[in-house]
């Protein structure tokens, strides 16, 4: 299925309709039913599209995760996941704009697979890992790398409002067969600065959710974003950061496009 949260509910996508499940796709996670319609549905193109999960419980991000990526900043592979944290405060949804304040620099774009747990995770092996997901959607870490490196963590340059777009759909896990071979893509004004795909992952999907789950317990509606290829801004020659105007899309096979246009905030 294609689940999408909207103004007043969430529900799953038939054609160009939008059937009513109810007023949480979290609560429909953790607590289960059997995707039944709650109201007639509603045209697509006339619901308020929200981020998939408007308010992540937690957001777990990876950071130096593509070898590729690695490799254009002139990293060293890492021997084991590199994990980072966003907040809900930073979730936008589909054509939402990202709003950059004046503290904020070198804003960059970064391409992302998203996962969306949908069973609690304590301590489980990798083989049992995709057990406790309940889709993938497109993200976007929109990251202020004036910020970002300006001390040893990065919190500062990663967690800005609006600088999580997701979207436009949770697609349910039984629709991704393989979550390591989905392609992935950047594109910027039209033109096109990130195509990889996620095979290009140093830690997949399962390796992700079982490290974190060893020290973390992950939940349903918590968010596991799990790096970017290459081709960011920064690793331009020159470097090439967003200004206000400029349209991003994320591209992932599968799952859709996510566009959001950058603005400055008033």
């Amino acid at each position: 299925m294609r689940l999408v949260s909207f103004e007043g509910g969430f529900g799953r996508v038939e054609g160009d309709t939008v059937v009513p499940m109810g007023p949480s796709l979290v609560d429909w996670l953790a607590f289960g039913t059997q995707g039944v319609a709650t109201a007639p549905p509603r045209p697509l193109a006339e619901v308020k599209l929200l981020a998939p999960v408007p308010r992540p419980g937690k957001i777990v991000c990876v950071g130096l995760n593509y070898r590729d990526h690695a490799r254009e900043t002139g990293q060293e592979i890492p021997t084991e996941p590199v994990l980072f944290s966003k907040f809900a405060n930073s979730v936008v949804g589909p054509g939402a704009d990202v709003l950059v304040p004046p503290e904020a620099e070198k804003v960059d774009y970064e391409a992302e697979l998203a996962v969306v747990v949908g069973r609690k995770a304590s301590s489980v092996p990798v083989a049992d890992a995709l057990v406790h997901v309940a889709g993938y959607a497109c993200a976007n870490d929109v990251s202020s790398r004036s910020l970002q490196f300006r001390s040893g963590q990065w919190l500062l340059g990663k967690a800005i409002d609006t600088f999580l777009p997701l979207g436009p759909f949770l697609v349910t896990a039984d629709e991704v067969p393989d979550p390591q071979a989905l392609g992935i893509r950047c594109v910027v004004n039209d033109e096109v600065l990130q195509s990889s795909d996620t095979g290009q992952m140093v830690f997949g999907v399962a390796e992700l959710v079982s490290f974190i789950s060893r020290t973390i317990t992950l939940e349903p509606g918590d968010l596991v974003v799990t790096g970017t290829p290459s081709g960011v801004g920064m690793a331009a020659d020159p470097p090439r950061y967003l200004r206000p105007g400029d349209r991003m899309r994320v591209e992932i096979d599968g799952l859709g496009e996510l566009d959001n246009t950058v603005r400055a905030r008033p």
